[in-house]
């Protein structure tokens, strides 16, 4: 069947799995979602776009059945939505990201980390995190064929910590805290000849644990070992130029109790797209072919920032511009008193 003619900055893809558990990828098509023949990811139809030397829009086959998009997103349907990229065993997809690219998350973590901070909460010395800050905007933006300023990179952990929206984002047992990280993410698969590729861009709840991370900055690798949720949509072939809008939210019992707006891409970030791709693909290890990843690009406002605390049965709300419908994911904690794991010698 022909391909439907449809720009790449407006064509944006689900992942569904249907009643029998089978993987389908679907075009959105409001009110409805467009099933697709065969490629039962956006991974495999990325890389049969790369194989064939195509757009991802040149080797879909859109099928006449539909579904029923509200349907499926409000979880009446025997059809589940699924995190909106994926289709690679989970130890190949590495979930990453940077942060410190926009000026109120810094804010936040200048306030947290500043142990002279005045009562009113006002900062009073430059932190290690607004030092990195100003790095980028020094030189987080370089001229075109330059390399830039290296932003500060984490690491969240492989594909088995991805959550559909719909699908709660946990604090385990362990943990401190589970707090709202309204983001964009990159979607990215490695060819055969170990060239990334930029599939699309996703939004995403990045969620980490502020409480922990509060205690001390160095606490921040640990704080982010946490499940994260993206989609419900890929938009792609999507970059972060010019400003992107948005709003976050946090519902309890059915009523907002905290709202935020977003303002994030190029025009909001200290680092260019470019510069955090560079500095995340250089390493030869982010490389190998067949692997995918999805890169998170830094929040602008999250409810820590407020003091909100959140309990479990919140739900956390992200919708930017252009990206499809919000995603909402509700928070989970695990109340078990954690216990001591111990390793066995062999």
């Amino acid at each position: 069947m022909a391909t439907r003619k449809k720009s790449e900055s407006s064509l944006r893809l689900v992942q569904v799995r249907d009643p029998q558990k089978n993987v389908h990828v679907a075009v959105v098509e409001e009110p409805n979602l467009r099933l697709l023949d065969s490629h039962g990811s956006v991974y495999a139809l990325a890389m049969d776009a790369i194989e064939k030397g195509k757009r991802i829009a040149d080797v879909m086959e859109p099928l006449e059945e539909t579904l029923v998009y509200d349907q499926v997103y409000g979880g009446a349907s025997d059809w589940k939505l699924l995190p909106a990229f994926g289709g690679v065993s989970d130890e190949r997809c590495y979930v990453t990201g940077t942060g410190l690219t926009h000026k109120a998350s810094v804010e936040t973590r200048q306030s947290m980390h500043d142990p002279s901070k005045a009562a009113n909460g006002a900062a009073t010395i430059e932190t290690d995190s607004m030092k990195m800050y100003r790095i980028g905007l020094e030189g987080g933006r370089p001229a075109r064929g330059k390399i830039g300023a290296s932003p500060e990179w984490f690491y969240k952990g492989v594909g088995s910590i991805l959550r559909a929206h719909g699908e709660p984002l946990d604090v385990p047992s362990h943990g401190e805290d589970g707090g709202d990280e309204a983001e964009l993410a990159g979607c990215y698969v490695i060819s055969k000849d170990g060239q990334p590729y930029r599939v699309g861009i996703v939004q995403g709840n990045e969620f980490s644990d502020h409480v922990m991370e509060s205690r001390n900055y160095l606490y921040l690798a640990q704080s982010k070992l946490r499940a994260c949720a993206i989609g419900p949509e890929i938009v792609i072939g999507a970059g972060l130029n010019g400003p992107i809008h948005g709003h976050a939210m946090i519902e309890r019992g059915g009523k907002t109790i905290w709202a935020a707006p977003l303002a994030s891409g190029e025009e909001h970030m200290c680092h260019s797209l470019g510069n955090m791709e560079h500095h995340h693909f250089k390493h030869a290890e982010h490389r190998r072919p067949g692997d995918a990843h999805i890169h998170f690009f830094g929040a602008d406002r999250f409810s820590f920032k407020d003091q909100l605390h959140l309990v479990d049965g919140d739900v956390m709300v992200v919708r930017f511009d252009g990206f499809g419908r919000a995603l909402r994911n509700p928070l989970k904690v695990d109340s078990a008193t954690a216990e001591l794991l111990k390793v066995k010698t062999l």
